[in-house]
């Protein structure tokens, strides 16, 4: 296949469109990122309710949920925040991200471990999650079209600037 500018037939029957950014960012990779991690977390149910009945599955589970939960606040706040303030989106990760580790530790240490827990299914979920979502995210990241210049503005006669 060629390109319109080099010699020989034309690439397609008509001109290449204008490919804008992509919409939504934030929101697409939240539910990229969830369906893929979602799905682990239920293949990984299958061997720990063998292995550890019902108990295994649920903390498998938890683990990951806590996980995903993790992840989907900073990916809202990127979804809220960055469009208010692109530039300050940096910091608002920053920022959430150490609040969400000490109020999760909070949560957890004052909770404490159900009697239900099975603590290495507990980290099996929750490292599956971690696994799948950040594979789900760099793929959407490498797929996301950012737009760097402003589109030509066209003049009343229906040319580009």
């Amino acid at each position: 296949m060629t390109s319109n500018a080099e010699p020989g037939p034309r690439s397609g029957n008509g001109p290449v469109g204008v490919s804008g950014p992509t919409k939504s960012l934030w929101l697409r990779l939240l539910a990229m990122s969830s369906a893929a991690a979602g799905a682990a977390l239920l293949i990984t149910a299958i061997p720990a309710v063998i292995m550890n009945g019902p108990a295994g599955a649920l903390s498998s589970v938890f683990g990951g949920v806590l996980v995903m939960l993790f992840f989907a606040i900073s990916l809202l706040i990127g979804h809220f925040g960055g469009r208010n303030n692109p530039s300050g989106a940096i910091g608002l990760f920053v920022a959430s991200y150490f609040i969400k580790v000490v109020g999760f530790a909070v949560i957890l240490f004052a909770i404490g471990a159900p009697e239900w827990l099975h603590g290495r299914w507990f980290l099996i979920g929750a490292v599956v999650a971690v696994v799948f979502w950040q594979a789900a995210e760099i793929y959407g990241f490498s797929k996301a079209r950012h737009q760097i210049y402003n589109d030509p503005e066209t003049r009343k006669g229906g040319t580009n600037v």
